[in-house]
């Protein structure tokens, strides 16, 4: 499966670089990291809950690198999930920002039936990453990743409600309230 996604941060790309390329930051936006540990200065050991309560570990390499413009990657040896990506800082057209462009690719479990599975339990993997970028910018404009209170823990798996921002209820919502 190959995935790709692009999201706009507003800073400059030698700092949207710098905070990728520390990976023991990746699981402060990417949800489904539990850890990303350094190995060496250019490998590293991931740990990532799955679909069913499941984890998954990997190391990684990384094989291609601009510092500043773009980070390569690939799994070695016996990858739970292998896998691979790019990821390119591109200054924006406005002269501060950063577009992030990000492909990864990688072999689902269960190959089709797994990612049959996955989406009926809210993992779509398109959505994942666009979630993932959407905190990312978040993080590096914000300081934290921003929850409404109508779903303080964001969107986990059909369990709760779609972020969006609050707003205070209708008379006919309020009505409804009441009635219950």
């Amino acid at each position: 499966m190959e995935l790709t996604a692009t999201t706009t941060v507003r800073k400059p790309s030698s700092e949207v670089y710098a905070f990728w390329r520390d990976l023991g930051n990746l699981p402060t936006f990417m949800a489904h990291l539990e850890e990303v540990r350094a190995t060496g200065d250019r490998t590293s050991h991931w740990s990532a809950s799955a679909p069913f309560g499941k984890n998954v570990e990997w190391d990684a390499e990384i094989i291609d690198e601009a510092t500043g413009e773009k980070i390569a990657w690939r799994s070695t040896g016996n990858a739970d999930v292998p896998n691979a990506g790019t990821v390119r800082f591109v200054p924006a057209p406005d002269g501060v920002s950063t577009e992030v462009h990000v492909v990864l690719t990688y072999d689902i479990p269960g190959g089709a039936v797994g990612k049959a599975v996955a989406r009926y339990f809210g993992e779509e993997p398109h959505q994942q990453l666009d979630d993932d970028l959407r905190r990312l910018k978040q993080v590096l404009e914000t300081g934290e990743v921003v929850r409404s209170d109508g779903a303080p823990w964001g969107k986990r798996a059909r369990k709760e409600f779609p972020q969006r921002p609050a707003q205070p209820l209708s008379d006919s919502d309020l009505a409804k309230g009441a009635e219950t």
